[in-house]
């Protein structure tokens, strides 16, 4: 669901500053204390989840991830809208997980509206290196995105898919 939502607001811009500087921290120093600093931030967090330096999140408290979650070199994830991430998925080097958009039309995009849109991953999903996810898609269980691909439309379960924009190349 597409939710419009003002980020140039102060509390929403002081949230920014301080995740960010959270995340770049984490960035210099991926020490279990920094690690454990960021976790805090998500709304959930489940056991065994590993993440690797780069990782860079908007608000953090919209993210919820499930147990044995692997987060690869670079990953950036867009918050504004809830990304829910499905025990055992691997996440790979510089991927990007977008759930916030803008308006297409010219005009009203001088307005600077944002869009909050959700972003559901299922379970065991591995999301190779390079992928960008769109707001508002939702990936079935089991599935697999190739590298590079752009997932631009839900992806169903059990499938493989690759290319840009994604389309379906077979069920696994």
């Amino acid at each position: 669901m597409r939710t419009r939502f003002d980020s140039l607001l102060s509390e929403m811009i002081q949230t920014r500053q301080k995740v960010h500087e959270m995340c770049r921290q984490f960035s210099r120093s991926p020490s279990k204390g920094n690690l454990k600093r960021l976790k805090s931030i998500f709304a959930h967090c489940g056991e065994n989840v590993f993440i690797e330096a780069g990782f860079h999140c908007d608000y953090g408290h919209k993210i919820s991830l499930g147990d044995r979650v692997f987060i690869n070199l670079n990953c950036t994830i867009l918050d504004a809208g809830q990304v829910i991430i499905g025990n055992d998925t691997l996440i790979g080097p510089n991927v990007q997980i977008l759930a916030v958009t803008h308006d297409v039309d010219p005009q009203l995009r001088l307005e600077k509206h944002n869009y909050a849109n959700d972003v559901i991953i299922g379970r065991n999903v591995w999301l190779a290196a390079g992928v960008i996810i769109s707001p508002g898609v939702s990936i079935g269980d089991n599935s697999v995105i190739g590298a590079g691909s752009v997932v631009t439309k839900d992806v169903e379960a059990n499938s493989l898919y690759l290319g840009h924009p994604a389309v379906k190349v077979k069920t696994i």
